[in-house]
């Protein structure tokens, strides 16, 4: 016979595993079963097993039930062994079957999976949002463009979207539908002839950038673009032509102080040239007095022939004396 006191430990600890059973699992199962989602104690325990919180599960079974979705345990336990979030998801399908919204599981969950918060997407999807263009978050008050007439104009844009479930996934988010109507908007500034003609009619700036199909590989769909405020900057097209004079006056400056310094140094040039003349003049005038005494020697130069020239040089002398003076008395400095 099996002795009482095995007997006794044997059914407390029976005892024990079943009050931890339903200490654990009780509440689940019976908000389980007053839900009409009926789950048995081993499937929970299996749950725990599989390291699957029960209650998010069967919560996210009770919701779908009530909302007439018919999704099972298995798909909501394969989700959430996937790091999804299983509330999320079938609260999305719940308010995307009270819209009348096309959205499966599968759908809902690649969504979730990719990073993207799907009952956000859905809410965005039936109630469109506004994007500003330029992007509050970034410090920009506007986009700044030019016109041809070189007129700067800054606007502010305001982008009403619509969430795209189908381009969700994979799909550019709100900083690319920024950036694409901000090149739209620069876009159609600039081939404007006047910048006139823009702040008359803004609407201009929405039909070009909406005709541009910015929305292509988005996750949204654009509804509508509305310029918020178009205000008149600088004239930069005056500022660039004063900016390239002021750089043409360097570049005259710059060539004439080269002409400049090419002719001081030509004038240094000729200077050193002509004292190099005189100087050869200075030796030629030292060979005077040598010649002359060859000629006395071999008496090619007489005596008389020496005093004649002497004063012929004595009478030039004289006579560019005078002539000096009287310059100097018809023209006093």
């Amino acid at each position: 016979m099996v002795p009482n006191s095995i007997i006794i430990t044997a059914a407390i600890i029976a005892t024990l595993v079943v009050a931890m059973f339903l200490m654990k699992f009780g509440l689940i199962y019976m908000r389980a079963s007053f839900s009409g989602v009926h789950v048995g104690f081993f499937y929970l325990f299996g749950m725990w097993v599989r390291r699957v919180n029960p209650a998010i599960i069967v919560d996210s079974r009770i919701i779908a039930e009530k909302a007439g979705l018919n999704l099972s345990y298995d798909e909501l336990e394969t989700h959430y062994l996937a790091n999804g979030n299983v509330i999320n998801v079938t609260q999305a399908l719940v308010m995307a079957a009270k819209a009348q919204i096309d959205l499966s599981w599968e759908q809902a969950c690649a969504i979730d999976l990719a990073g993207r918060d799907v009952l956000e997407a859905l809410r965005t999807s039936t109630n469109p949002k506004v994007i500003d263009v330029p992007s509050r978050d970034k410090g920009n008050a506007y986009i700044s463009a030019i016109s041809k007439d070189g007129i700067q104009l800054k606007v502010k844009a305001r982008v009403t979207v619509r969430t795209n479930l189908k381009q969700l996934v994979g799909g550019a988010v709100e900083e690319t539908i920024i950036a694409r109507v901000g090149e739209g908007i620069v876009t159609t500034i600039g081939s404007s002839l006047n910048h006139k003609a823009v702040l008359e009619n803004p609407d201009l700036i929405s039909r070009n950038v909406l005709e541009r199909g910015l929305d292509n590989g988005t996750a949204f769909a654009i509804l509508s673009i509305d310029i918020e405020d178009v205000d008149v900057g600088e004239n930069i097209g005056a500022k660039l032509q004063s900016d390239q004079a002021e750089a043409d006056k360097f570049v005259a400056q710059a060539k004439a102080e080269e002409r400049r310094a090419m002719a001081v140094a030509l004038e240094q040039e000729m200077r050193a040239k002509v004292q190099e003349n005189r100087a050869k003049v200075v030796l030629a005038e030292a060979e005077v007095p040598l010649a002359m005494a060859e000629a006395f020697r071999k008496g090619q130069l007489g005596v008389m022939d020496y005093y004649r020239m002497k004063n012929i040089e004595a009478d030039t002398e004289m006579r560019t004396s005078i002539s000096k003076s009287e310059d100097e008395k018809l023209n006093p400095q």
